[in-house]
């Protein structure tokens, strides 16, 4: 058979990183601190409730539920956040249940963005943007965040990355349909403060430009910083999808149950590209959810409340690998929330050297040299940007600090004798 031409909208989308790193990460059996996901268990209560679900107690929980979200979740995920929005928000027009965040980004690319429409990212931005924009047909545009110490704060925290406001008003011409903010961010860790979503908020309303909300770290802030959504701010319900993730909230990434909220003259088209794709999500994941949602309305700021529990553990996560980064030689930048931490890497460039041959950015080599020759796995900062600002950003790789006890022990094993470091008290 002759081959086979793909799609043009698959062009420059066919390479991914997670699967380059994860297949090497299986290779050479590496303590894993790359990938984003937890190694504990999410809530007892919630995988109860997935037991009885699956266990054929109400079959009806092993059949479709509504397609674009099962009732007792689009309930439980209204009345929660229409309080935390300042909105009345009707379960079946202002809420739709995906495949994760990332199928909601996937829904709000394809029902919303065109040929030729232009969509900015800020950089660092989560990698799975910049090829669902091209697959839709646009045309991603790219700001970074500048490093520098903001008065008053540590030069080592993600605090001080900021958008320049010339530069960001520069981007939105006439050809913008959607600016993505991600915030807490990954891979940096930056909470957006309510000034510079102000920013971003006059910009979008004054140019008539959407705005695609990631808030799936939306819990996991730390230092008593504040997570403000930008949905709240004037102007901006009507033009604004916020996405939450169930794997995220609630420690459950294999889940894979995210969802979108917003104005129903937006949502109508996401459901458009749902059913005719996903159509349905996995109904006893969805009343596992509902569940989870039920007892943080119970227990919400309190002290039992899960959300605040799981705060505090990643805070002290955090902390200490930070602490055992700085100890190593690596300069560290203290994330304000998420579950990722950066960490310069310009002092290794001399013990460790990247080849005259090498045509990869020095992070990629890095990244790969350590796994091989040391047994830990990190990710590569430049994935994360745009071909032009790659040099910003490529001495620079990403730890997730949300995993167990016994694997930061691991890791931390691993870098402070490999750099002759002595073991933290």
């Amino acid at each position: 058979m002759s081959s086979v031409v793909p799609a043009r909208r698959l062009e420059g989308t066919e390479k991914n990183i997670w699967v380059e790193l994860a297949g090497l990460a299986t290779k050479y059996q590496v303590v894993n601190l790359g990938q984003g996901f937890p190694d504990f268990s999410p809530p007892a209560a919630l995988m109860e409730v997935f037991v009885r679900a699956i266990s054929g107690e109400d079959s009806s929980l092993n059949q479709y539920t509504l397609a674009f979200g099962h009732p007792p979740l689009v309930k439980n995920l209204a009345q929660f956040f229409g309080k935390l929005l300042g909105r009345d928000l009707d379960p079946l027009s202002n809420v739709l249940v995906t495949v994760g965040a990332y199928q909601a980004l996937y829904d709000a690319f394809q029902a919303l963005v065109d040929e030729g429409d232009e969509v900015i990212l800020i950089e660092p931005f989560f990698n799975c943007y910049e090829p669902m924009v091209r697959m839709a047909g646009g045309t991603p545009v790219y700001i970074p965040l500048r490093p520098g110490p903001a008065e008053g704060h540590n030069p080592a925290s993600s605090t001080d990355w900021w958008l320049d406001p010339a530069e960001l008003s520069a981007k939105f011409t006439k050809r913008t349909k959607a600016i993505v903010v991600n915030t807490p961010n990954n891979p940096m860790g930056k909470v957006f403060t309510r000034k510079e979503l102000q920013l971003i908020a006059d910009l979008c309303t004054k140019h008539n430009v959407l705005c695609f909300s990631d808030e799936v770290y939306e819990w996991l802030v730390y230092d008593g910083r504040t997570h403000i959504r930008i949905a709240t701010l004037p102007g901006m319900w009507e033009r604004t999808l916020t996405i939450g993730s169930a794997g995220k909230t609630f420690c459950a990434t294999g889940w894979k149950v995210g969802w979108v909220m917003g104005p129903d003259h937006l949502l109508k088209h996401l459901r458009t590209v749902h059913q005719n794709s996903i159509y349905h999500c996995p109904t006893a994941a969805q009343e596992a959810v509902a569940h989870g949602f039920q007892l943080e309305m119970e227990h919400f700021g309190q002290p039992e409340s899960y959300f605040v529990q799981l705060r505090q553990e990643l805070q002290e996560k955090r902390d200490r690998l930070l602490q055992c980064l700085t100890a190593v030689g690596m300069r560290p930048i203290a994330p304000e929330g998420s579950y990722f931490m950066l960490a310069d890497i310009s002092n290794f460039k001399a013990e460790v050297p990247a080849p005259e041959d090498c045509d990869e950015p020095y992070d990629h080599f890095f990244v790969k040299w350590m796994m091989e020759k040391k047994g830990l796995a990190t990710i590569p900062l430049s994935v994360f940007c745009g071909e032009d600002h790659k040099e910003l950003f490529g001495n620079f790789i990403r730890f997730c600090f949300v995993k167990k006890d016994e694997t930061l022990d691991a890791a931390e094993g691993i870098l402070r004798s490999w750099r002759g470091a002595p073991t933290a008290p």
